[in-house]
């Protein structure tokens, strides 16, 4: 039986297309062409046999026929798609980074305690996206025979899984809500839950860049979120959860994606070049690792910039001079020699080597990072005693031997240097310059002692000193010596010792108070008997009290008394002011000043120089 038109003649059945071939192509319109397919084209009918049919004449007797494209020739003609898209995960087993997410997810389908609303969130690249649709074919999956039901290892070869993973399942709706931000948009969506879903277990909503909903949407939101329809579930998408408002955030199950490890990163990718036929060196795929910053979407575009880079007279190899010269990086043995200079204090070796540097397109900015990561580097590997990281052997050896020769302090004040100078440099209308003052500065600082050496040198020279006169250790075995020494030449204490002892032991306001209200009328050692110098109602006894306990060691009778009191310290430098000025003025020399200028003063700035000046006009 065939799908010829009976009515119709047969040259024209002959040309005519078969419905075979009609639904081919319609497929191929809305679809693309598929994989070309192993089998050989069948005959056509009415022809002779294959072997009746000579070479000579097989033009003019075959008939016309559009020439078979040769196998992956379809493949040929398709657009690059790019490594991120790619390599998107289609499982769970291919999602890295993510295990304790995962484990929550394959526990919660097994025990059946699915949420009714997802919430990822992470920074760009880690699979917020790709990991609600996994979500997607989890639930909906039916499994080969079409009996299955949820699971956390989807088959992707059902009719769910095939038309989630190509977008086109008419039960997931994607929205993004960076251009569906009304409340307009919401309310489509809350009327359309009500339905139930037309082929797939659970209709879901994947909202990407939910934060950039409005206010409004919000609010519309919240109910159908917090009691969705059973068959229905949400998955959001954020870069940005602060941005959420906290009831959105109540009403669902939130997972945090992580940032990827530099060395899983590298791994992934090179498996990756392994599949795409590409070699890179290993340093290559570790400097894409770092400039990725946990991203894997990221590193995944600047892998497909490098391998694009790659020289094809090295057969495309991705070499770790290629990616530095492509992201703008400075070579690292250069940021060793670099940082060498600026701790040699080598001024014009430094100037060159940033010149160079500059010459070679690095980044005035991207100089001063990789500056900063050594620091830290060298500082980390210092404290925690492990190996440095670092790709290679050489540069391993290297930062360990920093980390030998700098000191703790030292590495702590060139990491604030640092810090400074990148600010300066981001900021700074030419970029360059500034880095060189910076990194002049950082090489001048350097140069100085360090301030905890420098203290620690100073107390071992005052240890070093012998002990002032008078002083014999402390200020207790001090005051003692003094009390004991008054006492066997048959004197008595220095009050005013004393009060100087109470000053110099940081009593301050309590020293003064005895200079100002003291008159003492016996003084012993443990023993002051004084009357007050003012009216005041308050009694200092208690804090001279306290004063002399902390300085000798000793409680003290501190008491009010009667008798004959000696002036107070302050009554008695007032007292030898006044005789001091009363003798300045009796001199002849300044009585005949006076004379001549009757309106001159005599004004005093220090007693001392008063006095000096006493004695010798005298």
């Amino acid at each position: 039986m065939t799908d010829s038109d009976p009515d119709l003649p047969d040259s024209e059945q002959e040309n005519s297309p078969t419905a075979a071939e009609l639904e081919a192509a319609g497929q191929n319109s809305m679809f693309g062409d598929p994989a070309p397919e192993p089998a050989s084209e069948p005959a056509p009918q009415n022809d002779p046999a294959p072997e009746t049919v000579s070479v000579e004449n097989s033009e003019e007797t075959a008939p016309p026929a559009s020439p078979k494209a040769p196998p992956g020739a379809d493949q040929a003609n398709q657009p690059y798609r790019v490594l991120a898209r790619k390599y998107r995960p289609q499982t769970f087993s291919e999602l890295i980074g993510q295990e304790p997410m995962v484990r929550t997810l394959a526990n919660a389908i097994e025990r059946d305690r699915l949420a009714h609303a997802f919430l990822m969130t992470g920074v760009r690249g880690v699979g917020k996206t790709s990991t609600a649709r996994l979500i997607a074919k989890a639930l909906n999956c039916v499994g080969p025979d079409g009996e299955g039901g949820p699971t956390i290892d989807p088959c992707g070869v059902c009719e769910p899984c095939t038309a989630i993973a190509e977008g086109r399942h008419i039960d997931v709706i994607e929205m993004d809500a960076a251009s569906h931000t009304g409340v307009d948009d919401v309310r489509d969506i809350i009327e359309q839950v009500r339905y139930a879903a037309v082929s797939a277990r659970y209709k879901i909503y994947i909202i990407d860049e939910v934060h950039m909903l409005s206010r409004n949407a919000f609010n519309a939101l919240l109910k159908t979120l917090e009691e969705p329809p059973a068959h229905v579930k949400f998955l959001f998408a954020t870069t940005e959860v602060e941005k959420l408002p906290v009831t959105v955030l109540s009403r669902t199950q939130r997972f945090d994606l992580r940032r990827i490890p530099s060395d899983l990163l590298a791994s992934h990718f090179g498996n990756i070049c392994a599949k795409e036929g590409v070699e890179a060196e290993e340093e290559a795929l570790r400097i894409i690792a770092a400039a990725a910053e946990g991203s894997v979407r990221d590193g995944l575009s600047i892998l497909d910039q490098a391998i694009a880079h790659a020289d094809l007279d090295s057969d495309s190899k991705v070499t770790a001079l290629r990616v530095r010269d492509m992201l703008g990086l400075a070579d690292k043995s250069a940021q060793r020699s670099l940082l060498t200079h600026l701790l040699e204090g080598d001024a014009k070796a430094l100037l060159a080597a940033i010149d160079e540097q500059y010459a070679l397109g690095v980044e005035p900015l991207a100089l001063m990072r990789a500056l900063m990561d050594l620091t830290h580097k060298i500082t980390v590997a210092q404290v925690s005693g492990s190996e440095p990281d670092a790709p290679s052997e050489e540069e391993r050896a290297a930062l360990a031997e920093f980390a030998l020769k700098l000191g703790a302090g030292e590495l702590h004040r060139l990491w604030q240097l640092l810090l400074k100078g990148h600010e300066e440099v981001r900021q700074a209308p030419d970029p360059l310059v500034t880095l060189q003052m910076a990194l002049l500065r950082v090489l001048h600082a350097a140069e100085l002692p360090d301030p905890g050496k420098l203290a620690k040198r100073i107390e071992e020279l005052a240890n070093r000193a012998p002990a002032p006169a008078g002083e014999t250790g402390t200020a207790v075995a001090g005051f003692e010596h003094a009390a004991q020494t008054a006492l066997s030449s048959g004197g008595s204490l220095d009050w005013e010792e004393l009060v100087d002892r109470v000053d110099n032991a940081g009593q301050l306001r309590v020293a003064q108070m005895m200079r100002d209200r003291i008159r003492v009328i016996e003084l012993s050692p443990e023993k002051l008997v004084f009357e007050q110098a003012d009216s005041f109602a308050d009694d200092p006894s208690p804090d001279i009290r306290d004063a002399l306990l902390k300085l000798t060691g000793k409680r003290w009778l501190v008491e009010k008394g009667t008798g004959d009191a000696q002036l107070s310290l302050r009554e008695q430098s007032e007292a030898k002011a006044k005789s001091d000025r009363d003798r300045v003025l009796s001199s002849p020399l300044v009585k005949a000043t006076l004379e001549a200028f009757p309106d001159a003063e005599l004004v005093e700035t220090d007693t001392q120089v008063a006095r000096a000046a006493g004695d010798k006009w005298n």
